[in-house]
């Protein structure tokens, strides 16, 4: 199949028509950080236990999620935080501009004086979900590129939620922050307990195939904050490789997995939504990265 991967500065290029400056945004002022969280189910922490009330089978807010690990750490260590989370499963960057499962715009929470605004979104906006559902009951193995055409679109869309996110609070420091590796790319290692690891729910050719669209989107977010002066946060550490936090934690590795399975889908558990998304310990580990850039 041909090689569809986009680089970083080819993104970049076709995203310019977002028209945004890369000067970064200003320091925060002095008194009480004011965070705010937004975007889809990894930003909202779907799959890490400890719902929100009223959010249990819609947004899935979770307090493991990495924005209140991240929060956590930085109140530990002194610092006064003022925090919200509107994230949501499910939804897709135009969902963040319009009401979403009887939801206000998640935008609305967004005031002059917030000083920094987590967020990730984009998976939804390529179908991302639809084709891992490919993958497991059915066959996915040349199944990227329609889904990697989609990239640069909702690169370019990105960058606009990003200047509306800036023209809401133009004092914030926007953390763009990533999905990572939900598979490992190889061989089953040693951890690979849970049933999706069997070869007929993902062949190697499928794991491959999905590789593809881990690194494609993982580019796109990165060009994406790279293009707005944003701060990118992500498991991986260069798009392919996981960072020293996530190295043999993807599901099927060699060590204990920071995603989930079909664990997911046993009784009195989340269900279908929670599959391939983030522990409480993948959420964990993603909001110490991110706590790492906020000090």
């Amino acid at each position: 199949m041909k090689k569809r991967l986009l680089s970083v500065a080819a993104l970049a290029a076709a995203m310019t028509a977002g028209g945004l400056s890369t000067a970064a945004a200003a320091a925060p002022a002095a008194g009480p950080l004011n965070v705010v969280a937004l975007g889809d189910s990894t930003a909202s922490g779907t799959g890490a236990g400890v719902y929100h009330r009223g959010t249990h089978g819609t947004c899935w807010r979770s307090s493991n999620s990495y924005s209140e690990v991240a929060v956590a750490k930085l109140r530990e260590a002194g610092r006064k935080v003022e925090y919200t989370s509107v994230a949501c499963s499910g939804a897709g960057i135009d969902d963040m501009r319009t009401t979403f499962k009887n939801e206000p715009s998640q935008l609305n929470v967004l005031k002059p004086d917030t000083n920094v605004v987590l967020l990730t979104v984009g998976a939804n906006d390529i179908g991302y979900v639809e084709f891992g559902g490919l993958c497991m009951q059915g066959d996915c193995s040349n199944a990227a590129g329609p889904v990697l055409e989609k990239l640069p679109a909702m690169g370019k869309n990105l960058v606009k939620l990003i200047g509306e996110i800036k023209a809401k609070s133009p004092k914030a420091k926007v953390v763009v922050v990533g999905y990572g590796r939900q598979l490992t790319n190889g061989e089953n290692g040693a951890a690979a307990a849970d049933p999706i690891c069997d070869a007929s729910i993902f062949a190697k050719e499928e794991r491959a195939e999905g590789s593809k669209l881990v690194t494609g989107i993982d580019l796109t977010l990165r060009a994406a904050a790279k293009l707005t002066g944003s701060t990118f946060v992500s498991p991986l550490a260069d798009s392919v490789r996981p960072t020293k936090e996530f190295a043999g934690h993807s599901q099927c590795d060699s060590a204990a997995t920071y995603y989930r399975g079909f664990d997911a889908l046993a009784p009195g558990q989340e269900g279908q939504e929670a599959v391939l998304h983030l522990n409480k310990d993948g959420q964990g580990a993603l909001g110490g990265l991110v706590a790492a850039k906020l000090r």
